[in-house]
């Protein structure tokens, strides 16, 4: 199969879909990849190493697109990448598909194979493409609110972990998943009073486990996150239904009662955000200012740390690349129903039920599709 790598050109997005490593095992299992000239640059990875992996430099991102048979990306596509959309090409990167109806418009009037990482599972039913990103956005988002709750970004002023004589900022979590549970042990690390909510009694338990109870737990409802955000400093939200969007939990009103200066990071603004007054931003434009708060909604957080990211999110997709590439895409979805989650959009079809409801839109189970 021929592999297509263009460079990443959503706003400061570093990251890169496949390393030397990776080009060098497709190679080796006789495929062919393009990679799209500096596209690993800014992840640290140059020409030089993918060609001595075995890959081809094309020229532009024409080259890498309209050559491939299935083209490996990172985040979803932007409007000028519309144009490379062709009936039966694959397409393997993040898509959050859910909150951008022209994107889907897209990919299902081109019929595109759409596969999205983020609704991947495996064995255990667990979101294996989506945990690497997790973790990073997790753990950067406690350095991010802490940046932001300095007095120059339009923040309180506060030290996350206070000093001797005075007492640390309140850290608000909500949701005890991997971004949560990443988040709390990077604040809680750093001497914040740190608190998560979720719904689940049993995780709660298993998060008071996890952190001995240095680490404050709550139940998930209305009253508690007026509370719990109203206390806060740094409220955190990494709520995920996956494939769907976000569910709105802190409403404009909880907003309008946090401190003045208090700082919200949204990490489930790339699935429409948690926090009813959140709004994607960008790199070059991070943050905004809503009732005296300052909201963080940058929707490819990970992409600042660019290596880092790289390299944990490509540990994880290269498995499911090389089967692609090795079977093709119908036969390796029909051996692999973890895999076959990962599929939204078949020439034409919208397979995914998350994006459906979200959209309101008609849809075709994934085992109508590959009967």
């Amino acid at each position: 199969m021929i592999v297509g790598v263009p460079k990443e050109i959503k706003d400061n997005e570093a990251r890169v879909g496949v390393t030397p490593a990776g080009a060098r095992a497709l190679v080796e299992a006789g495929h062919k990849v393009l990679i799209e000239t500096n596209a690993g640059t800014l992840s640290g990875f140059a020409d030089e190493e993918y060609h001595r992996a075995g890959a081809e430099i094309v020229a532009s991102a024409a080259d890498a697109w309209n050559k491939a048979e299935m083209v490996v990306k990172v985040k979803e596509p932007v409007e000028k990448e519309y144009g490379f959309f062709r009936s039966g090409l694959v397409l393997f990167t993040y898509l959050h598909l859910a909150p951008v109806r022209e994107l889907t418009d897209k990919l299902l009037n081109s019929g595109v194979i759409g596969i999205a990482y983020e609704t991947v599972r495996d064995q255990a039913g667990a979101l294996p493409l989506l945990m690497p990103m997790s973790e990073v956005a997790g753990r950067m988002s406690v350095q991010v609110g802490a940046t932001y709750l300095e007095k120059e970004h339009g923040g309180r002023g506060i030290l996350l972990g206070g000093v001797p004589g005075v007492p640390p900022a309140h850290v608000t979590v909500i949701g005890g998943g991997i971004v949560g549970t990443n988040a709390a042990r990077v604040a809680a690390g750093m001497g914040a009073k740190t608190t998560i909510i979720d719904k689940n009694l049993n995780r709660l338990r298993e998060i008071d486990d996890i952190f001995n109870g240095r680490v404050y737990t709550l139940a998930s409802n209305s009253y508690n996150l007026a509370q719990a955000t109203a206390e806060a400093d740094l409220v955190i939200g990494g709520v995920l239904i996956p494939g769907a969007t976000a569910p709105k939990l802190v409403t404009k009103a909880m907003v309008a009662n946090m401190k003045k200066g208090a700082v919200i990071v949204d990490v489930a603004i790339d699935q429409g955000g948690c926090v009813e007054t959140a709004k994607p931003t960008t790199h070059s434009n991070p943050s905004y200012t809503v009732d005296g708060v300052v909201h963080y909604c940058v929707t490819n957080m990970p992409g600042a740390v660019a290596h880092t990211s790289t390299l944990a999110l490509t540990n994880a997709t290269i498995p499911y690349v090389l089967r692609l590439a090795q079977k093709g895409a119908k036969e390796a979805l029909c051996q692999d129903a973890g895999l076959a989650e990962g599929l939204n959009t078949w020439m034409g079809k919208l397979t995914y039920r998350g994006v459906a409801e979200s959209q309101q839109r008609e849809w075709t189970p994934v085992a109508q599709i590959l009967a």
